[in-house]
């Protein structure tokens, strides 16, 4: 049960947006950013959105055998008194691809009030938290990431190369490279759906300029600040810490979405920004942000959750290490170093995670002769 003020309720029921899911077959699992239920015969959406950025996610459930299909979701960024209309396309087991016309949403308008004891109302128990984990999202930013089929799936959405499209065409490459290929190489070769990928930023493979000597080279590599420069630059020059939201989109769409790419889009940036140390007193505020934004995400993953099973080396330990001795190192102002240092405190009193020790494979090596 949703619990709000009286007085947040009649603005929400005023101003709040509704999102109207039409036809959905009962049973099937359906949620708003942080919530999810499974729907009811009766079911038709929901009301008392509030305004901004939020993550609509659902899969299709087989009621007789159990099964769920893999979760899809999209943004979408609601206006105050907004109603979005989705349809149900049971052929496909998704939300159909077209677009509902503005007079049929005039219509659905007019109903509202017919329609509202079949609305769910939106969890404001979790919206506090939700805000936390997307303050730096925009809408343009979402245009910007989102697949071009609008669509966010779990699954990668894969089709065949066209060398090796069917069982035949497979035979006849098998007939030419007898002999050379595996029987894995004889797999059909897949390659995603054009327009259902996420578009994230590309991570700069050179991370060093043009004419760097040796020396200046390894002093990149150990300082990723000349690569997050020049990410920012094609990116987000005129907003760097519109990065701190490409961030932020990553994690909702592995923590919710449950889409693997997103996971690993997070890690690498989330390293980059911790490898440098040149960049944090050239960019303030946006590392302000960052600590802040890492606060609030750490707060919703189990302690164990990075930990490499073979190597038992926790990714987020490691990475943090070297971004707190970056910070130090820095030239950034006390008062970012000061957030730094209790960030630190918090994170080793709430985990237990050691950032002082030295790991083991970096410590020197005794040769006794």
């Amino acid at each position: 049960m949703t619990s709000m003020s009286q007085e947040t309720a009649q603005k929400l029921f005023k101003e709040g947006a509704v999102l109207l899911f039409l036809d959905v077959p009962p049973g099937t699992e359906f949620g708003i950013d942080y919530t999810t239920w499974n729907t009811g015969e009766m079911f038709k959406g929901v009301k008392m959105i509030p305004a901004g950025i939020h993550f609509v996610h659902y899969s299709a459930v087989s009621l007789t055998q159990g099964d769920k299909a893999p979760r899809t979701g999209f943004f979408h960024c609601f206006g105050s008194r907004e109603v979005l209309v989705k349809r149900w396309d049971p052929s496909l087991e998704d939300i159909r691809d077209e677009e509902v016309s503005s007079e049929e949403i005039e219509e659905k308008r007019n109903t509202l009030k017919e329609l509202d004891p079949y609305l769910g109302v939106y969890p404001y128990d979790n919206f506090k938290k939700w805000v936390s984990l997307t303050n730096e999202i925009t809408k343009d930013l979402v245009q910007k990431i989102s697949p071009l089929c609008g669509k966010i799936a779990s699954a990668a959405q894969l089709v065949p190369d066209d060398a090796s499209r069917t069982t035949s065409d497979r035979a006849k490459l098998k007939e030419r490279d007898e002999g050379s290929r595996s029987a894995e190489q004889n797999l059909p070769r897949m390659h995603s759906k054009p327009g259902t990928a996420l578009r994230f930023s590309e991570i700069p493979m050179q991370s060093y300029p043009e004419g760097a000597s040796p020396a200046e080279i390894t002093r990149h590599s150990m300082d990723r600040s000349f690569t997050l420069s020049s990410l920012l630059a094609a990116h987000y020059d005129k907003e760097p810490q519109t990065i701190l939201g490409e961030i932020q989109v990553a994690f909702i769409c592995f923590l919710i979405g449950q889409v693997y790419d997103a996971f690993e889009q997070w890690k690498q940036l989330v390293a980059l920004l911790c490898s440098c140390e040149t960049a944090i007193s050239e960019y303030g505020p946006l590392y302000s942000a960052f600590i802040q934004m890492m606060h609030f995400q750490l707060k919703e993953i189990p302690a164990d959750f990075f930990v490499d099973i073979v190597s038992r080396d926790n990714f987020l330990t490691s990475t943090l290490r070297t971004f707190f001795q970056n910070i130090r190192s820095s030239e950034a102002d006390e008062t970012l170093k000061e957030k730094c240092r209790r960030f630190q405190q918090n994170l080793t009193k709430k985990y237990r995670w050691d950032f002082e020790s030295e790991p083991d494979d970096e410590a020197p090596i005794i040769v006794e002769l």
